[in-house]
């Protein structure tokens, strides 16, 4: 039972199987089918939406997109656009000169390589330019429901902070919470979005109204 314990703590971010589970009950208590605060009406939009919001506030995007859609409302008409136009659109956003050739690049390929429709699978998102896997599991996950995790600064922060993963990277991160948590991978994800961006904050996180205070170890826990 011993060497059990002690394996399960090293796969588990020394969490417990029960605590993993009790954590995972809790935020899928408290987050009720969350989704993503991003404002889109089909896939095109979502896909440009999470490209965009790469190292930039969903608040910030959804200020941007109105008018951005507004001038390339689908996929061939982005393809087609002109990149210091583009630029002009989104440059209140983070990186804005790079997202700007990745979202023009993508979209000549969507119309080049796959006859103008968005592909919905890992291997053929993460073929366009700007979509690494962390953008192509959002977008799964958000527009198909697939049991996929996806981790952003903010699920990277509260994943270490519950001691659910001790990984030094994002993608070996996502390995530990899929492993931990196995199942409801989607809803587990914006829900730690949503925590990590209003409860758990990286400065001056919110722990006195926190629905894991109790059982929350982390150095920054404020009391």
């Amino acid at each position: 039972m011993l060497n059990f314990c002690k394996i399960s703590a090293k796969i588990f971010g020394m969490r417990t199987k029960k605590e993993i589970n009790l954590i995972k009950e809790l935020f899928l208590k408290h987050f009720d089918k969350p989704v993503t605060e991003l404002k889109f009406k089909n896939l095109y939009e979502l896909v440009v939406c999470v490209m965009l919001s790469a190292q930039c506030t969903d608040k910030r995007v959804n200020l941007i997109t109105p008018a951005l859609f507004s001038e390339f409302p689908d996929i061939k008409s982005l393809s087609k656009a002109n990149l210091n136009s583009l630029k002009l659109l989104i440059n209140s956003c983070s990186f804005f000169n790079n997202k700007a050739e990745n979202l023009i690049k993508m979209a000549k390929s969507v119309m080049q390589n796959f006859g103008g429709e968005i592909p919905l699978n890992k291997k053929d998102l993460m073929s366009l330019a700007g979509i690494g896997q962390k953008t192509a599991n959002v977008v799964l996950i958000e527009f198909k429901g697939e049991n996929l995790m996806a981790v952003d600064t903010h699920v990277f922060r509260v994943s270490h902070r519950l001691d659910l993963s001790k990984a030094k990277t994002p993608e070996l991160t996502e390995v530990d919470l899929v492993k931990a948590f196995k199942t409801e991978l989607n809803y587990l994800h914006q829900a730690m979005v949503l925590f990590g961006r209003y409860t758990c904050k990286a400065v001056k996180p919110n722990c006195k109204e926190c629905f894991l205070n109790e059982i929350c170890k982390s150095k920054d826990k404020v009391i």
